[in-house]
Order: C-alpha cells, then structure tokens, then sequence
C-alpha cells in the first residue's frame, strides 16, 4: 500500500513538471498554445512586410543619391523631393509595422507569463498536498516503516521515492522562476522597445508635416520658375552667391569682432555661461548638420541644425556675447551671429525680424529676433525648406554640431 501512495506522487511530480504537463494533473495548455501559434504566425507576418518595405526604401535611397550626384536641375529637385516625401511615407508605414510587431510580442509573452502563474499557483497546491503526505510519513519512525514494509527493498524504494521527490521539487521550482525571471525581464524589454518605437513614430510624423512643407516648397519653386529651368538656374546661382557671401562674411565678421573687443577691453571674449541653450523652444530637428539628405546639399554642404519653428517664434541668444552682424537682406538670406569666448559663435539664418545690432552685447536667453524660413517671406532667401530656424555653432570659425553644444 505504501508502495502504490509513492508511486501515485511521484506521478503527479513527474506529471506537473513533465514538458506535458497534461500527464496526471489534467492542465490544458491547448488553448494557449493555439493563441500563441497565431500570435508567432502574426509576427512572421509583419517581419515579412517590414522586410519588403526596407528593401523598398533602399531603392528610395540609391534614387535619392542617384539624384543628388547628378548636375542640379529643376526637374532633378523635383524628383528630389518627390522621392523623399514617398520614403517618409513609407518609413511611417514601416515604423507601424514594427510597432504592431512588437504589441504582438508582448501580448504572446503576457500569455506566457500568465501560463507560468497558473503553473506556479498548482505547484504550490500540489507541493502542499506532497508535503502533507510527507509529513504524515515523517511522524512514523524510521523502525515502523521497516516493520509496516513488506520486504526490506520495500523500505528501500520508499526511502528513494522520498529522496527522488525533494530533489525532482527543488530542481523544478528552480527552473519554473528562472523562466518567470526571464519572461518579466523579456517582457519589460519589449516594453521599453514599444515606447521608443511609439517615439519613433512621433518623430516620422514630423518627418511626414516637414516633407510636407517640402511639397508647400516644391510649389513654391514651381510658382517662381513658371517651370522655367532657365528661371531655375537663374535662382540657383542666386542662392549660391548668396550662401557664399554670407560664409565669406561670418568668417571674416568673426575675426574683425574679436579683434575689436579684446582692443576695447584688454583680454578675449569670456564664456560666462553654463552652455548653450536651445536658441528657440527645444523641437523637431528637419535636418542635421552636413546631413546627407539635405535636398539643396547641391547649393552649399549644410552646416548647421535646422529645428522646427513656427514662422514668428522668438529667437533667444544661446549664450551671452557681442553681436557680430545682424544683416537684413529683405527677402533674401537673412541672419544674426553672436561671438561668446572658448573660440565660439552662434548663427541664427532665416530670420524675418531682427531686435539687435552689431557690437551690441546680448546676455543669455535675451530676445534678439524672429524665427522665419516660410517661402518668399523677409529673410527666408530664394530656397527654403519652410518655417524653422538654422542654427549653426562655430568654433575658432570653423562649423561644428550644434548638438554637441546644445543643453539636453
């Protein structure tokens, strides 16, 4: 009889931890198996059309940089434009999937977490009802289980079933919070992987609003060409005397304003901020510095940030210093530059109001203009990707990243 009570434990042991927990303890995992079937059949799905759309936008690319390498001409930029607003859609589309993807992940580890539960709360019972049984062995002495056995290899295999089920309890309940562990870890991760693509996606639906602009540009140019290449031509070169007579004069405005204050009082320009802060309200970047995807990268390699303003934000210096040049050129390129100590200077381009003058000294986070960039409004010059602010950041005249400098 003792031998059969053994036996049945051991069953139930080896049936609750089996890999087919159905055995003995009469669990149906069926379902969820059948739902994560159809999850996992669901993410080889959306891996799939991921995939096809990555091979989609390497065809975008190579036709962008096929376009960009070729002589600048109106119906080039056009293509330019037109290629980049169908990537940014389809890197919207491609952002979507991945988001789905990874809802469909944490929902299949949500199920299996919630699977490891049950399993865990009917070892618990089971444990209990094992270790009742073996307590009730326990109260007996060593003397009456040989007396009570039948033979003394009875006594045997009852002292080794006993021995077998603490090691087999330890060794599962070891395993089954190892797999818990690993999938509440999993789960955080894929967590945290759905919050930055849920940012990601932000950010490509201002991607999406800029190229958007960039189409608000598109008929701009179209409007002031007449669709005229040699109109065109005409703007391009106008554009590009423009942004190298304006390079020429920052360089040279620079030296000439650093010169002029270390006459007036002695010593260099001091840095007496903390940094640099951000020069209008922190916001989308629409283009970065040197970016390759700059769609006027043709006219002049871009040296500065671009960062999303509405037309008319305030512009607030980056830091205090003395103002090299405010030049208003009308409808043309307009900017401001301010000179701070360490070698530095700040650029403020397409800027449609100017508050300040040169060798006036501004302090830190001080009004100094209006933000602009619309087409064919003051400042913004002959091409423009729409309202926003370029802003550059020089060191010893030479162009660096803003974002090195900017405060997080």
């Amino acid at each position: 009889m003792k031998n059969k009570i053994y036996k049945i434990i051991i069953c139930v042991i080896i049936g609750f931890f089996a890999i087919n927990p159905i055995t003995c303890l009469g669990q149906d995992t069926g379902t969820d198996n059948q739902a994560i079937n159809g999850i996992n059949q669901q993410i080889q799905a959306k891996q799939d059309r991921i995939k096809m759309m990555q091979d989609q936008q390497d065809i975008y690319n190579k036709a962008l940089a096929q376009k960009q390498s070729e002589k600048a001409t109106l119906n080039n930029q056009l293509a330019i434009l037109d290629n980049r607003l169908a990537k940014a859609a389809l890197d919207i589309a491609s952002a979507q999937a991945q988001i789905d993807q990874t809802n469909l992940e944490i929902e299949k580890v949500t199920i299996e977490i919630q699977d490891k539960d049950t399993q865990i709360l009917n070892q618990k019972n089971h444990i209990a009802s094992i270790l009742r049984l073996m307590q009730t062995q326990d109260d007996k002495s060593t003397l009456e289980i040989l007396l009570l056995s039948n033979t003394l290899n009875d006594f045997v295999s009852q002292a080794k079933y006993l021995e077998d089920i603490n090691k087999e309890i330890n060794r599962s309940l070891d395993a089954i919070k190892q797999d818990k562990g690993d999938l509440i870890v999993k789960q955080k991760n894929l967590s945290d992987a759905e919050n930055q693509l849920a940012a990601f996606k932000l950010q490509l639906e201002d991607k999406k609003v800029k190229l958007a602009t960039e189409e608000e540009t598109k008929i701009y140019i179209i409007n002031q060409t007449d669709s005229s290449e040699k109109e065109y031509q005409r703007l391009l070169k106008l554009a590009t005397q423009e942004q190298q007579q304006a390079e020429a004069d920052i360089v040279n405005l620079e030296k000439t304003a650093r010169a002029k204050v270390e006459k007036a009082s002695g010593q260099d320009v001091q840095f007496n901020d903390t940094g640099f802060i951000w020069p209008v309200p922190k916001n989308t970047i629409t283009a970065y510095f040197h970016d390759p995807d700059y769609p006027f990268r043709y006219v002049f390699e871009h040296p500065a940030i671009d960062i999303k303003a509405g037309q008319g934000t305030t512009i607030r210096a980056a830091a205090s210093g003395y103002v090299a040049i405010a030049k208003d050129a009308g409808r043309g390129y307009s900017y401001i530059m301010i000179i701070h100590g360490n070698g530095l200077a700040t650029v403020y381009g397409h800027v449609s109001k100017i508050y300040v003058q040169g060798d006036e000294y501004v302090v830190q986070g001080q009004s100094i203009g209006l933000s602009g960039g619309t087409p064919g409004t003051n400042g913004a010059g002959p091409f423009t990707t729409g309202p926003h602010l370029h802003f550059e950041v020089r060191l010893n005249g030479i162009p660096v990243n803003p974002l090195d400098y900017l405060q997080q």
